[in-house]
């Protein structure tokens, strides 16, 4: 990635994702139902949104139902999206006082056409949210967008330039194609973390978290709190991001120099002079 880029990123605060997984663990260890565990999720979901933009984060992608999640108990599956449901409808009103912008990314063909209508009225409500960028995926797979993206390029090929044959397509432009019209606000994932103590992407943001800084947690995420939020981005500050590059020495120190510091501008100033 290309200094310039990295800068660009940084201006704009860190992209930081989350799988939010343990819902279950943490209620069958309380003896509940393991749709006990997903209510108390969306609480932790709440802390979190309302930490983040504090700590330097400006766009927060929350990975809510995979596409493998359809195999689940149907009873849990219509817990969750029931979950979804409320939390936008009750959420909405708040996201727009906080300048919170939401947009839900994956699939919407499978979900029930009354939800995809509270997904629709909630990133309309919430489009002009400056503050924060919400992305919540829901009956998301990465490999099936890449794929799905590489469809849409086989069959719109990629203009030619002047001159030129054929023309090959940048990752940039790949990333907006994997991307869509609705998501182009997003770069590349700078932190993800992973509540529970699973090791795994889990089919998450796989083109998006290249070089993305991972931190897995044994925390479940019921009990995830803008505590271990901030912990998460201190330690994302203190490490080196080179990108393949050899940092210089100086621009080590002046890294290390500004981990310590707190607040937003800390975190800008590690990503850009240690990237």
């Amino acid at each position: 990635m290309a200094q310039g880029s990295a800068q660009a990123q940084a201006a704009e605060g860190l992209h930081a994702a989350i799988i939010m997984d343990g819902n279950g663990r943490w209620a069958v260890a309380r003896g509940k139902l393991r749709t006990a565990g997903h209510l108390a999720g969306a609480d932790a979901v709440r802390r979190t949104v309302e930490a983040a933009p504090d700590l330097g984060i400006g766009i927060l992608t929350l990975y809510a139902f995979s596409s493998d999640n359809w195999q689940r108990p149907s009873d849990e599956v219509g817990t969750l999206m029931r979950l979804l449901r409320r939390y936008l409808m009750a959420e909405t009103g708040r996201c727009v006082e906080n300048g919170v912008r939401v947009e839900v990314i994956g699939r919407r063909d499978r979900i029930a056409p009354a939800l995809v209508r509270v997904i629709e009225s909630a990133e309309q409500a919430t489009a002009r949210g400056r503050r924060l960028l919400l992305r919540i995926a829901v009956d998301y797979s990465a490999r099936d967008a890449i794929l799905r993206a590489a469809l849409r390029l086989r069959d719109s090929p990629h203009p030619r330039r002047a001159g030129e044959e054929r023309c090959e397509l940048s990752r940039e432009e790949f990333s907006e194609l994997l991307a869509g019209s609705s998501e182009k606000g997003a770069h590349d994932v700078d932190l993800l973390i992973r509540t529970g103590g699973e090791k795994r992407l889990s089919d998450f943001l796989l083109w998006e978290c290249a070089y993305a800084e991972l931190i897995f947690t044994d925390r479940m995420w019921p009990d995830f709190g803008a505590a271990d939020l901030e912990d998460a981005v201190l330690q994302f500050r203190h490490r080196e991001r080179r990108f393949g590059r050899v940092v210089p020495v100086s621009a080590r120190s002046a890294a290390g120099a500004h981990a310590g510091d707190t607040g937003a501008p800390a975190a800008r100033a590690a990503v850009a002079l240690a990237p």
